[in-house]
């Protein structure tokens, strides 16, 4: 699971596994491995190495569920793309509370 994030994230931000592992300073096998799920306990400091690498917090890293890998990619960038522009929780609510009332008086 943790692999599955890590590959995750680390596509995200356009890194190759060569790249991430110059930048974190952990071996492209260590991190393969991690990966592909061959390594299925790494160590704290090498998650906490990866993560701060990747700019998210460790927390992130450990408790990103797998379904939400489900998401299409674009709507995470989206999403990511609003919120650095200053969307609130607040407002996507009202969005959906909007949308949601516009849907209902145009059937």
């Amino acid at each position: 699971m943790v692999g599955e994030v890590l590959k995750y994230f680390r596509e995200e931000r356009g890194l190759t596994i060569t790249e991430l592992s110059h930048l974190a300073g952990i071996s492209k096998s260590y991190i393969s491995s991690i990966e592909r799920g061959l390594q299925k306990n790494p160590s704290i400091k090498v998650l906490q190495k990866l993560a701060d690498t990747l700019n998210i917090p460790l927390s992130q890293l450990l408790e990103f569920k797998s379904e939400n890998l489900l998401i299409d990619r674009e709507w995470l960038q989206l999403v990511n793309k609003a919120i650095e522009e200053g969307l609130t929780k607040k407002d996507f609510l009202e969005y959906i509370q909007f949308f949601q009332f516009k849907k209902g008086n145009h059937m």
